[in-house]
């Protein structure tokens, strides 16, 4: 993974691959382990303040798509956008890093916890990345 930040509401992400697995594979694996931990842990913690309304919530949006089995958490659709460029890249990149400034989290990049911002400044993250620069 090259670059990424967790927000409260959604996630972004710079990865690519080294052709061995199609970048769609890689972002439905994503999305279903991530997806199973998270139901897993809101079932298993009673202290989860937000518990029964997640769980409803999952219900009720994976028995409005026909092709899930019971329960969903992320979107069905992404936002893909090609790197094609280093221009692109960069950009991409510094807008991934920002997004919790812009929000309001932070004053700057690298002091949001949930962002490879921390190891594009040489702090260590929460996430080993590889530098896509």
């Amino acid at each position: 993974m090259g670059a990424w930040s967790i927000m409260t509401s959604h996630v972004h992400l710079a990865l690519g691959t080294n052709g061995e697995n199609k970048l769609e594979d890689i972002i439905r694996d994503l999305k279903s382990y991530t997806s199973r931990h998270i139901r897993k842990y809101m079932e298993i913690n009673p202290s989860e303040s937000r518990r029964e309304w997640m769980l409803g919530m999952m219900k009720k949006a994976g028995e409005a798509k026909s092709n899930n089995n019971d329960f969903q958490f992320w979107q069905q659709h992404n936002h893909p956008i090609e790197l094609s460029t280093n221009q692109i890249m960069m950009q991409r990149i510094d807008y991934i890093h920002n997004n919790p400034v812009e929000a309001g989290f932070v004053e700057n990049p690298s002091d949001w916890v949930f962002s490879s911002a921390r190891d594009y400044e040489d702090i260590q993250g929460l996430i080993e990345i590889h530098f896509l620069y």
